[in-house]
């Protein structure tokens, strides 16, 4: 359980430092590129800490696939991009991929 709640910490600080990625123009504004280093630093150090416990490809799939679907989501909510048809059929497809990893994986 505390492998899933690292796993659960990992992803929000991917998406805080990616969210500051954006905010950081380039890194050309100081707290937003401070935020990239944090967010990306606190993720990858909780991703390791809970590679401990979980299986790489269970983790990595997780990791990877609600980080990307979640960036998407804040892309369209919060930086106001466009959402079509294919963007959203990709998230669809990335949350259906990391779902039949994780229904036999050995760690459950």
């Amino acid at each position: 359980m505390k492998e899933y709640l690292l796993l659960a910490l990992a992803i929000a600080s991917e998406l805080f430092g990616t969210s500051m990625l954006k905010a950081s123009d380039g890194f050309t504004k100081l707290w937003p590129a401070i935020g990239v280093v944090a967010g990306f630093g606190i993720s990858f150090t909780s991703l390791s800490l809970a590679l401990k416990g979980l299986p790489l490809s269970v983790a990595y799939a997780i990791w990877s696939g609600v980080g990307t679907a979640a960036t998407a989501v804040i892309g369209v909510l919060y930086w106001k991009e466009k959402l079509n048809i294919y963007n959203a059929l990709g998230i669809f497809l990335i949350i259906a991929g990391v779902v039949l990893l994780n229904i036999k994986s050995p760690s459950h």
